[in-house]
């Protein structure tokens, strides 16, 4: 709820072939479509989180633990990378439905009002997109959603785990909330610099329509990488990094803050 605008912000901007700004773009979404033009997709969003976040986490936990033997090996930095990257991409490729309709329904309000999906849900979007254009368009731009998931896993999960054992070993904090806090603010930056070009381009990808011959202007990731900065200069694949970064570091602080907090109540549970 509190990072959704942020995120509605990001995806416009990245749509915006212009170099609108972030205010400027913020300004343009309360004018013509109110607030509730920035919680467009949320739905989509929740179902989002309920789904590949809980997903990559679950999964990055149980293959760290696999390899450390239940915690009673250490883990080395380039293994919790690999686990990192397999977690997301297999959470990016089964999630990718979800995350096509919920760029859709974000970027709608952008569009022509004639020229608009209108889609009223997550599930309805779904339906429709698969009913007009094939079941195959609920994994359109699958391959930079897996990037960016792998990406954003890679760096996010391996770093906050990487930040908060460096952090405790140098002696600079303690077990606690501070240490969660300032682990997961280190990953939501690195996370958010390196996986933005990868998340402009599935934002482009997912949300294209074909021209008037019938094509669409982003074939793969590859291409997508190469036209943008092309076409918009190099740092278009940087485009809405603010709102961005408040949104991922954000989440990023509010997730591993919680899951701590969690896995803490679970273990005295049990304990």
């Amino acid at each position: 709820m509190f990072v959704h605008p942020m995120d509605v912000l990001k995806v416009r901007m990245q749509i915006n072939k212009s170099n609108l700004g972030a205010i400027s773009t913020l300004v343009k979404i309360g004018s013509q479509e109110g607030v509730s033009g920035l919680y467009s997709g949320l739905s989509a969003a929740v179902t989002r989180q309920l789904t590949y976040t809980t997903l990559r986490l679950g999964l990055y936990d149980v293959i760290r633990d696999q390899i450390s033997d239940g915690g009673k090996k250490q883990v080395s930095f380039p293994m919790k990378l690999a686990t990192g990257l397999t977690a997301g991409a297999t959470a990016a490729t089964i999630c990718c439905p979800v995350d096509v309709s919920l760029v859709r329904m974000q970027a709608d309000g952008n569009r022509p009002v004639a020229d608009r999906r209108n889609y009223k849900h997550i599930l309805d979007a779904m339906f429709r997109m698969s009913r007009e254009e094939g079941i195959t368009t609920l994994w359109r731009g699958v391959g930079p959603t897996v990037a960016r998931g792998a990406v954003v896993s890679t760096t996010q999960l391996a770093v906050y785990d990487q930040a908060k054992s460096m952090l405790l070993s140098l002696g600079v904090l303690k077990e606690g909330i501070a240490l969660h806090l300032s682990s997961s603010l280190i990953s939501g930056f690195v996370y958010c610099f390196t996986s933005l070009p990868m998340d402009i381009c599935k934002t482009r990808m997912q949300d294209q329509k074909p021209d008037a011959n019938g094509k669409l202007p982003y074939r793969n990731i590859l291409q997508a990488l190469y036209k943008i900065p092309r076409n918009e200069g190099v740092l278009a694949l940087w485009k809405g990094f603010g709102p961005y970064f408040a949104r991922g570091g954000g989440h990023t602080i509010g997730m591993f803050v919680f899951a701590e907090q969690y896995k803490k109540i679970v273990q005295n549970y049990y304990n």
